[in-house]
C-alpha cells in the first residue's frame, strides 16, 4: 500500500476507533463500508482495513451474512476482561522488573507515563484511556514475550473501552497506582511489580462493574 493509502487507513482505523469508544457508534450497530467510506472522505480500500485492524482489537465483528458490526459489550465481557489481565498483566510486571533488572529497557515506559501523567493533570478524559491502555501494552512489550503480547493484542481495544467508559473513576488515584507499579518495575523489583500490578487491576474489578451495570447488559 502507498504512502497516502496508509494514511488514509490510519486516518479511518482511528475515526471509527474513536467514535466507537465515543459512543457515535453504539454497540450492535452496522458499520457498513459505503457510508464509511462517504463519511470519512476515503475509498472503500481503506475503510476494510481500518476495519480488519479493528477486529484485532477486540472493537469490530465481521460476520459473512452481516458484514461488520460494532461488538456488543456486557457485564460478563467486562468481568472476563478483568481475569485475562489478571493473568497476563500480572505476569508481565513480574517479566518487565526482570527485565530492568538485567538491564533491558524501560524507557519507553517512562515516555508513557509522563504522558499519562500529563493527560491526568490536565483533565483530558479522552487522552486518559488511550494513555493508560498504551501503558499497560508497554509493560506486557516490555516482557519480550511474543506469545503474551500475540495474547493480549485482541483484547487491548476493549480495555481501551473499559477505561473509556469507567473514565470518571478517580483517574489521579489511578494514575498513582501505575507510577507505583513502574517504580517497580523500573527498580527491578519482580514481587513488588507482581503485587502492585495485581492489587491495581482486581482495585478497579468492583467499583467498573457497579459504574456499568446500568449501561452494559449483563450477557
Amino acid at each position: 500500500m502507498t504512502g497516502a493509502g496508509t494514511s488514509h487507513v490510519a486516518h479511518a482505523e482511528r475515526t471509527i476507533r474513536s467514535r466507537i469508544l465515543g459512543g457515535a457508534y453504539p454497540p450492535g450497530s452496522r458499520l457498513r463500508e459505503r457510508e464509511l467510506s462517504d463519511a470519512l472522505g476515503v475509498s472503500r480500500i481503506p475503510v476494510r482495513e481500518a476495519l480488519t485492524r479493528l477486529t484485532g482489537e477486540g472493537l469490530v465483528l465481521i460476520s459473512p451474512r452481516r458484514g461488520a458490526s460494532v461488538r456488543n459489550l456486557s457485564l460478563r465481557d467486562v468481568a472476563e476482561l478483568f481475569d485475562l489481565r489478571l493473568s497476563l498483566e500480572v505476569f508481565a510486571a513480574r517479566r518487565a522488573a526482570e527485565a530492568c533488572a538485567a538491564g533491558r529497557g524501560g524507557e519507553r515506559l517512562r515516555e508513557l507515563m509522563e504522558a499519562a501523567e500529563d493527560a491526568t493533570r490536565c483533565g483530558d478524559m479522552q487522552s486518559i484511556p488511550a494513555a493508560n491502555t498504551a501503558l499497560h501494552a508497554e509493560i506486557v512489550a516490555m516482557t519480550g514475550n511474543r506469545l503474551l503480547q500475540d495474547a493480549l493484542q485482541p483484547s487491548l481495544g476493549l480495555v481501551q473501552w473499559l477505561f473509556t467508559l469507567t473514565g470518571g473513576l478517580e483517574p489521579r488515584v489511578q494514575c498513582t497506582e501505575h507510577q507505583d507499579i513502574c517504580a517497580a518495575i523500573h527498580a527491578g523489583k519482580p514481587d513488588l511489580a507482581d503485587a502492585l500490578a495485581y492489587a491495581h487491576i482486581e482495585r478497579g474489578r468492583g467499583p467498573s462493574l457497579a459504574a456499568l451495570a446500568e449501561v452494559l447488559p449483563a450477557e
